[in-house]
């Protein structure tokens, strides 16, 4: 790409971004279309600290998101997961942007398993940003608490609220607006191999996002995903997984229909 192209793509691309640099640093879900709430399968760092609470196994996770091909917008999440007899524990640290302008999220999560029923979990987190036009960081301390409920065997509902104290972030000359976002979400097993997954979001300070997503389980070796989603625009996902030994591989795509390709892979090892 020549280089005044790739920056006035920049001009036009970050502005968009940084609107919401905290999503940014929360997004990041092998579950097609972030609909993860209720997908007590997998659990992924900054979404439901309750889905920590079904896993079983020690798991280190490694993510990285790439939007629209430029790597200056791109989101790269460390997470580990360690289960013990009475509470699950979950320490995740996200990073967002690039040198001149980037977010850094770190969280610690608590999550317990109550006889497989149902599953409540806490997690506290560190949201910090940098500040070109003051040369340095401002932070601040955000809450979340998420839950997921077993219906029967084959349905459940999960709840998720990050922020809910509508913490803000305080520099020199304004008070930085953080998001606090409410999701609910369903999953239901048509069939052992088929699960179907909606969810709706509410940033108190903007709209509305729904989606919906399919997972098809192929001997649990193999995924196929799809899924869509409205946030402003309707937004259609793809994604595979691959379940080989101890080692989970997913890697989903979005198309968005006016800035182009976002692109999401995840890796994960189980001990």
């Amino acid at each position: 790409m020549p280089m005044k192209k790739y920056f006035f793509l920049l001009l036009i691309i970050v502005p968009l971004i940084s609107m919401a640099q905290l999503e940014n640093s929360i997004s990041g879900s092998a579950s097609i279309a972030e609909t993860s709430v209720s997908d007590e399968r997998q659990w992924a760092a900054f979404h439901n600290p309750a889905n920590l609470g079904f896993l079983q196994k020690t798991e280190f996770g490694a993510t990285y998101e790439n939007r629209f091909f430029i790597k200056e917008l791109s989101t790269k999440i460390v997470q580990v997961a360690i289960p013990t007899d009475k509470i699950n524990i979950g320490i995740a640290l996200s990073h967002f942007g690039y040198s001149v302008s980037h977010d850094i999220l770190a969280g610690v999560a608590l999550s317990r398993n109550f006889s497989d029923k149902f599953a409540l979990g806490v997690s506290v987190n560190y949201f910090t940003s940098y500040f070109v036009q003051e040369s340095r960081y401002r932070g601040a301390i955000l809450g979340q608490i998420g839950a997921n409920i077993n219906i029967s065997s084959n349905f459940n509902i999960g709840f998720n609220a990050f922020n809910p104290f509508l913490t803000n972030m305080k520099t020199e000359t304004a008070v930085k607006k953080l998001p606090s976002v409410y999701s609910l979400g369903t999953r239901y097993f048509f069939y052992q191999n088929l699960a179907w997954r909606t969810q709706i979001d509410k940033d108190l300070n903007a709209n509305y996002r729904f989606a919906t997503g399919f997972d098809y389980y192929l001997q649990d070796v193999f995924t196929i995903k799809l899924g869509i989603y409205g946030y402003d625009y309707l937004i259609s996902c793809l994604g595979i997984g691959f379940n080989i030994n101890n080692f989970k591989f997913d890697l989903n795509a979005e198309m968005h229909p006016q800035l182009g390709i976002n692109t999401f892979a995840m890796l994960r090892y189980n001990l």
